[in-house]
C-alpha cells in the first residue's frame, strides 16, 4: 500500500506535528502526544479527557476544541497509550471542578483508562469514566460490558463536552454522559480491509462480491459475511438491527450517524442516508439529529459505520448547543 509518509517510526510524531501546526487557534501539543485545547487554563468547569491509538483521524484530535473534549492523549498507531500520559492529562486538565474520563470499550484502552482513575482519585483528583460500548455485533444488550467501543464516541464527546460548559458538576456531566451512551448502538459494514501504515498488514480481506456486517473497527469479525448488496439493502440490513437493539418504537426521535471508514465516499453515504430516512418515515420514526462524513476513520478501509441514539429534549439541547473544534463546530 503506497502512502505519503517518512520514517513509519515518527509517523505518530508528523502526524500530530502537522495537526496542531494546522489549527494553532484551537489546540496545542504537549509531551507524551497529549493534544489540549487552547482555552483549557482558563476552564472553570468540569474538563473533558479521552484516550485512544492515532490512525482514526479526525477522531479524536478532532474534536478537541471549544465544547467538546479539552484533552486527547495518542497512543501509536492502532494502540492505546499506556497509563502515565492518561494520569499527566486528567491532572493537567483538573480545573478544580472534576473531569469525566471516556473510554472505548478495548482490552488496552480499558487498562489504561481504569489505572489511570485509581492513580487519579489517589492523588485527590475528582475523576468518572464513561465507557463507550456501543457495538451490537459482539454481545447482545444485556451484556453491554463486552461491546466494544465504535463511532458513539464522538457524539458522546459532544453531548459530555456540552453539559461540562453549561456548568454542570461531575456528578450531572457523568449522569448525562452515561443516559446518552445506554441509549446509543453501532453497527459496522466493511467492504475492503485496511492497510496499518506501519507494519503493511491487511486488517482484513474481502474478495470483490462480499461484505461483512458486524465487523470491528480493526477488521475483527462480526459473524455477518455475505454477499455484497445495494446500499438501500445494506442501509435496511443495518437500521433494522439497530432499532430492534435499542427497541426503538414509533413515534421516538432519534439521532443518526453514518461515519465513512476512510475510503467510503460522500456519495455512497448520502445514498444510504436517504434510504435510511425513508425507511424511518415509515415507521413514524424522526431523526432529529444527524452527523454524516469521516469522523473516526481506519485508515483506507472501506464500508461505513451506522449509529443510532435515543433523544429527548434535554440531550438535543446539549447536542444543538455551541462548540468549536477543527472537525465539528456548531454556532
Amino acid at each position: 500500500m503506497k502512502k505519503f509518509i517518512n520514517d513509519p517510526a515518527h509517523l505518530v510524531d508528523e502526524l500530530l506535528e502537522g495537526y496542531v501546526l494546522a489549527n494553532p487557534d484551537l489546540v496545542r501539543l504537549e509531551d507524551d502526544h497529549i493534544v489540549v485545547n487552547r482555552k483549557l487554563d482558563t476552564a472553570h468547569r468540569v474538563t473533558i479527557v479521552t484516550l485512544g491509538g492515532a490512525g482514526h483521524e479526525p477522531c479524536a484530535c478532532g474534536y478537541v476544541g471549544n465544547g467538546m473534549v479539552d484533552a486527547f492523549v495518542v497512543g501509536e498507531i492502532f494502540v492505546a497509550p499506556n497509563t502515565s500520559p492518561v494520569v499527566k492529562a486528567i491532572r493537567m486538565a483538573d480545573r478544580g471542578q472534576g473531569v469525566l474520563l471516556v473510554v472505548l470499550n478495548h482490552a488496552a484502552d480499558m487498562l489504561s483508562g481504569h489505572q489511570a482513575v485509581q492513580e487519579c482519585r489517589a492523588l485527590g483528583i475528582d475523576v468518572n469514566m464513561v465507557i463507550v460500548q456501543d457495538d451490537i455485533s459482539n454481545a447482545p444488550r444485556n451484556h453491554a460490558e463486552d461491546r466494544r467501543g465504535l463511532v458513539g464516541c464522538v457524539p458522546l464527546y459532544k453531548i459530555a463536552g456540552a453539559a461540562a460548559a453549561a456548568g454542570k458538576d461531575l456528578s450531572e456531566v457523568t449522569n448525562i454522559a452515561q443516559r446518552f451512551a445506554d441509549q446509543m448502538a453501532t453497527l459496522v459494514v466493511g467492504i475492503y480491509g485496511a492497510v496499518h501504515p506501519v507494519t503493511q498488514n491487511l486488517l482484513a480481506e474481502f474478495t470483490d462480491d462480499d461484505m461483512e456486517i458486524g465487523m470491528g473497527q480493526h477488521g475483527e469479525e462480526g459473524g455477518g459475511h455475505q454477499k455484497m448488496r445495494s446500499a438501500d439493502e445494506t442501509a435496511v440490513l443495518m437500521l433494522g438491527a439497530l432499532l430492534r437493539d435499542l427497541h426503538v418504537q414509533t413515534g421516538e426521535k432519534l439521532l443518526l450517524v453514518l461515519d465513512g471508514l476512510g475510503a467510503t465516499t460522500l456519495m455512497e453515504l448520502f445514498i444510504v442516508y436517504r434510504k435510511c430516512i425513508s425507511y424511518l418515515n415509515e415507521k413514524n420514526i424522526t431523526i432529529t439529529a444527524n452527523m454524516i462524513g469521516e469522523l473516526l476513520t481506519v485508515q483506507e478501509a472501506a464500508g461505513f459505520q451506522m449509529m443510532i441514539a435515543r433523544m429527548d429534549d434535554e440531550l438535543l439541547q446539549y447536542w444543538n448547543a455551541p462548540c468549536c473544534t477543527a472537525y465539528y463546530t456548531k454556532s
